[in-house]
């Protein structure tokens, strides 16, 4: 089954993306690699860069980011493929946890594009 584990960060944490940082998630990507787990990666950057699209009264209206208002943001995105949502757990708790806020994990659903 395949899980999507979505780092979310703080400001502070987006601001703090320099080299040991990329070092010490390219260990844990690295990690997923060799396991054969990995299926997909992705970086996004800091919600501030972003743009939202709603509906407003049947008419699309283009707003500055971030969708949600809360502390922390969607700062990445790892599709990994493991047997059950324990193991994506497992997988979860090896990241580098002082350099997220939270990271969810939700069953995910890989579409063909073409």
């Amino acid at each position: 089954m395949q899980y999507s584990l979505m780092l979310h960060q703080t400001p502070s944490q987006f601001a703090a993306r320099d080299e040991a940082n990329t070092q010490a998630f390219g260990q844990f990507v690295g990690a997923m690699q060799e396991a054969g787990v990995l299926r997909a990666l992705l970086g996004i950057e800091p919600a501030e860069t972003g743009r939202v699209v709603r509906d407003r009264s049947g008419a699309a209206q283009v707003d500055a980011g971030p969708y949600s208002n809360g502390d922390a943001q969607l700062g990445g995105l790892c599709v990994i493929e493991v047997p059950d949502l324990d193991a994506a757990i497992a997988w979860a708790k090896r990241a580098p946890l002082d350099r997220v806020a939270a990271i969810e994990i939700r069953p995910t659903r890989m579409m063909p594009v073409g």
